[in-house]
């Protein structure tokens, strides 16, 4: 991608001016930014994606007796309320993992990195249909697929929320901006900006692409535990040695020595650069817990075109590439040819050609595992 060139999905801005003008600073609306664009799966697919278990689904509903409710999937359905029904909404998310065609509408996003991108969520709402005046924690952009929906955003101060509610409601809610987005029509929206959007009609379908946000205390303790293996191996079988210990009159405190000692074991495990890598990319490419892949029935005899899985996770970095939780030292020549796949998605036959034996061998396990899959027109 041409990151200086102007794109009609950012409104005419290119990805290095929209990063520079707007990420995580203003919000962004786009009219047309996908001229002709439409919902790439049918309600009844949508609806068939919540009924199954590997699928994370919500069903919010308002304006009933019960007020607000909040239900979890899998939802058959007999537990999705009519149609004609107005006032409620469907959330099924990472729609990606599971749509060819979804997933490649998260190409188009792929100016920000791999590392941030999340998912795609699907909201389908009834008229009045919503999730309430809230906000994220983190970026999204907000496309709308099919009908009419009103937004109404703002710079939020007062983040009280309604209480007693299953779902987090703004109790103020004091909107400064109001937008009726059509279909094709694109608002992107920064971490902390206060929303809420309302299904002006139904059939109402809206494609969230969301962002990773990792908090540093839990990206702090996965790497920790994902170092912890390595640490032992790297730092040796050196013992704790305290000839100069004296006798003591307090036997239940812990020696400053033997303190020390431990201090330093840590702080010389945080020093081994390779492991600190190896931890971040192995868990940035950590495929979610209801991610699964297939192994492929036949293999190919002769390795052509390939791809990645649209649920794999592939990033690198100067020494490493890391692919769905794993890790694997690059250099050289093969190092160019896996940094081309993981940013590209797809390797041509041409180049998959000229890989050495040992990378061919890669790209064959990988197939074996179903991360990785032959092009048919390879």
């Amino acid at each position: 991608m041409n990151i200086d060139h102007p794109l009609p999905l950012l409104g005419h801005l290119s990805p290095r001016q929209f990063m520079r003008r707007h990420w995580q600073r203003a919000p962004l609306v786009v009219r047309q930014a996908i001229p002709g664009f439409g919902p790439l799966l049918s309600r009844s697919a949508l609806v068939a994606l919540a009924a199954r278990d590997e699928v994370e689904s919500r069903l919010i509903t308002s304006g009933t007796a019960k007020g607000w409710t909040f239900a979890r999937g899998p939802f058959s359905r007999s537990r999705i309320p009519p149609f004609k029904q107005s006032q409620w909404t469907l959330l099924v998310q990472g729609v990606d993992l599971h749509d060819d065609a979804v997933r490649e509408l998260m190409e188009q996003f792929r100016f920000i990195p791999d590392a941030r991108l999340d998912d795609v969520m699907i909201s389908y709402a009834t008229d009045g249909g919503g999730v309430g005046p809230h906000f994220d924690s983190y970026d999204v952009f907000l496309l709308q697929a099919h009908g009419t929906r009103r937004w109404r955003i703002g710079r939020q101060k007062d983040r009280t929320l309604v209480p007693g509610l299953p779902v987090r409601i703004l109790a103020d809610f004091q909107p400064e901006e109001e937008y009726l987005m059509e279909p094709g029509d694109l608002l992107y929206l920064p971490p902390g900006w206060a929303h809420d959007g309302v299904a002006m009609g139904n059939d109402c379908m809206t494609y969230s692409i969301g962002f990773r946000v990792p908090q540093k205390g839990d990206l702090a303790r996965e790497m920790l535990l994902r170092m912890a293996d390595g640490a032992a191996e790297s730092l040796g079988e050196r013992l704790y040695r305290d000839a100069s210990q004296p006798a003591v009159e307090a036997p239940a405190a812990i020696p400053a020595a033997l303190a020390a000692f431990a201090q330093q074991a840590v702080h010389a495990a945080l020093q081994d650069e390779d492991s600190l890598a190896c931890a971040l990319g192995e868990y940035l490419t950590e495929p979610k817990a209801n991610v699964w892949f297939d192994a492929p029935e036949t293999l190919p005899e002769t390795l052509g075109a390939v791809r990645l899985h649209r649920r794999s996770r592939m990033l690198y970095d100067a020494s490493h590439v890391y692919l769905n939780g794993e890790s694997y030292r690059a250099a050289g020549v093969d190092a160019e040819l896996i940094h081309d796949l993981a940013d590209a998605r797809s390797l041509p036959a041409v180049q998959v050609r000229r890989a050495s034996k040992g990378a061919r061998e890669l790209l064959h396990a990988w197939i074996e595992e179903g991360w990785l899959e032959p092009m048919d027109a390879a």
